[in-house]
């Protein structure tokens, strides 16, 4: 006998997707979550964080006009403060209001979930109190949390991680960033754009962003230098610690040079771990991957009816992926028969300055892989609202296959508004369509998306600018077998 059709462990976005899509099969389901309904997705990661960096930019564009104005600290924490409780009370609220339906299709409990079996688990309730309950079937959306170098104290106040951002009580007047990848460039993007930060990034490898395109890194390092922000590029951090209230790091770098520094803050930012202890997976038989993540094959474990989407998959640490697979997983138990997820058209946002907007295959993927293709690029100085906006810096670029085809692989695009222009492509690659009906589409005018249909012109040889006349704009190129050889006319 069940309590209820499905138990979900973790009220974070993935853990929340996943109730909402089992309510829509009519399904009695029971939400259970240990801290904070939204969990990262809200609080210490995307909308705290985004907040932030929505406001940084605001006050980069003012000190483009005033260079000498500073934010108020005590202001930009207010705002971001507000965010967050909006989006939690609203949350809230949709639960609570849930629970007072008649149909009682849902229940949610604050506590500690613990699997016994395979369909029983225990819940810990703050007040130590303990209760058992079963389910036909579990999802599993625990997240993850912050990875913490072994070797270095972080206690949240001189030597932070994303976690401890909310401590800050002030502006630091210089800051180092350890991690280079899009977490740790979008905080430095962030402290810089500010202007009261001095902001230092380790990089250890000859770049920052190293799982992105040169071209990609290249315009935002750029921007940290324009931002007086420092890279230590192709340095090893051999210690951090705390040192009368500052942060003292040691870096090797590659010539064998050793250089001390000191700064007000750090933050650690090198990747996150998912949450997969003291939940009882060996209890119920569930079963870890090499990397230690919970093993699955589209969402499903290898217990048959426990499944898992989000972070503790680490597939990929997105809060569009985790509620993707939640509610993939809802449907593989209760729906109609669907085909597998496909990750190959996630389109992702890097938070940068400017932003970066992604789908698909980098140009580095492709070469890895082997692929011949063929690639467009179109600067942000052709295209009529950047040149409105004043935003000029930045680029289109979409990668094809190298025959008549041309089907979409993937695209870059690194600019102001570079969100809004991805998702027509995204589309394209989902269906597995050809170009040329994007291509023909009445864009609205002016318009950041009307650069994705000039790049797909240049590829049907029928734009309006020609690359053979901009060179320096316009670049058309193909990759084959090592080997990139620009060209005029693609057909």
């Amino acid at each position: 006998m069940f309590d209820f059709e499905l138990i979900v462990i973790g009220g974070g976005p993935s853990g929340y997707a996943g109730a909402m899509r089992a309510i829509d099969f009519g399904k009695r389901v029971l939400l259970v979550e240990k801290n904070k309904i939204g969990g990262a997705g809200v609080y210490n990661g995307v909308l705290a964080s985004k907040t932030l960096w929505e406001q940084a930019l605001k006050v980069a564009s003012i000190r483009e006009m005033m260079p000498n104005y500073e934010p108020k600290f005590e202001e930009i924490s207010r705002i971001v403060n507000e965010a967050v409780f909006e989006r939690k009370t609203q949350m809230k609220v949709h639960l609570q209001l849930l629970q007072k339906e008649n149909n009682r299709l849902f229940y949610y409990e604050k506590g500690s979930a613990y699997l016994l079996d395979k369909h029983t688990v225990e819940i810990t309730k703050e007040d130590g109190s303990k209760k058992q309950v079963r389910a036909e079937k579990i999802l599993i959306a625990t997240g993850s949390r912050p990875r913490k170098p072994a070797n270095i104290n972080v206690d949240e106040k001189s030597i932070i991680t994303s976690d401890g951002i909310k401590n800050l009580t002030e502006f630091p007047k210089s800051m180092v960033v350890l991690g280079a990848g899009v977490i740790g460039c979008e905080f430095a993007t962030i402290f810089s754009s500010f202007g009261t930060t001095k902001v230092s990034l380790i990089d250890k490898a000859d770049r920052i962003l190293p799982f992105e395109d040169a071209d990609i890194a290249e315009v935002i390092q750029k921007n940290f230098e324009s931002n007086n922000a420092h890279v230590h590029s192709g340095a090893s951090l051999k210690s951090m610690t705390i040192v009368n209230g500052k942060v003292e790091y040691e870096l090797e770098y590659k010539t064998g040079e050793k250089k001390v520094y000191t700064v007000d803050k750090a933050l650690v930012s090198i990747g996150r771990i998912p949450n997969v202890e003291n939940l009882g997976l060996e209890n119920a038989g569930v079963k870890l991957n090499d990397r230690g993540c919970i093993w699955d094959d589209d969402t499903q474990t290898n217990i048959s009816n426990i499944y898992v989407a989000g972070d503790v998959t680490t597939e990929m640490a997105l809060v569009n992926v985790g509620e993707r697979e939640a509610r993939h997983a809802v449907v593989r138990m209760f729906g109609p028969t669907i085909k597998p997820l496909s990750y190959k058209n996630i389109s992702s946002i890097m938070f940068l300055n400017p932003e970066v907007a992604a789908v698909g295959m980098s140009e580095q993927e492709c070469v890895a892989k082997g692929i011949p293709y063929k690639v467009v690029q179109l600067d942000y100085t052709t295209n009529a609202r950047a040149i409105a906006m004043r935003k000029t810096k930045g680029f289109f670029k979409i990668i094809v296959t190298n025959d008549n085809g041309m089907r979409i692989l993937g695209m870059r695009v690194i600019g102001e508004h570079a969100s809004s222009a991805i998702q027509g492509v995204a589309y394209l690659i989902h269906t597995n369509q050809g170009i040329r009906e994007l291509a023909d589409m009445m864009h609205p005018h002016p318009s950041i998306i009307e650069g994705v249909q000039e790049c797909l012109r240049m590829l049907l040889n029928k734009s309006i600018y020609k690359p053979y006349i901009f060179k320096d704009r316009l670049k058309c190129y193909i990759h084959e077998n090592g080997v990139s050889t620009p060209i005029e006319h693609l057909i």
